[in-house]
């Protein structure tokens, strides 16, 4: 789940930072208001990547999808661009923790298989 997610996530850290670029245009924000929030998304993707398989992490990334699909109020493409990445995030999540279980089941039939017999 780790790897999925994390994609997910350093590909948002790259729209968002795309969507700040777009937002400076807004004359009703400024560049500081605009490089804050945009930063502090940024840098939520980032650190999300170490915590994603941590208890909450999965729920921290669903309030980012909420967050960037709400900024399209701002920039009006974030509301594709958050359904598409909130899409993805689902994916990454119920995907990832497929391919989770079914290593573990593979390590578990490898650890039987390889254990001497008692008999």
């Amino acid at each position: 789940m780790r790897t999925l997610c994390s994609s997910t996530l350093i590909g948002e850290f790259f729209v968002i930072g795309f969507a700040a670029l777009v937002a400076m245009k807004d004359p009703d924000l400024t560049a500081g208001t605009v490089w804050l929030v945009s930063g502090v998304a940024m840098v939520l993707c980032v650190a999300l990547c170490g915590v994603i398989t941590r208890p909450g992490g999965t729920a921290l990334g669903w309030a980012l999808q909420l967050a960037l699909v709400a900024s399209g109020v701002f920039v009006p493409t974030m509301y594709f661009l958050g359904a598409v990445f909130a899409g993805l995030w689902w994916a990454s999540v119920h995907y990832g923790r497929k391919i989770d279980e079914a290593k573990a089941r593979f390590a578990a039939q490898a650890e039987a298989s390889s254990a001497p017999d008692a008999a």
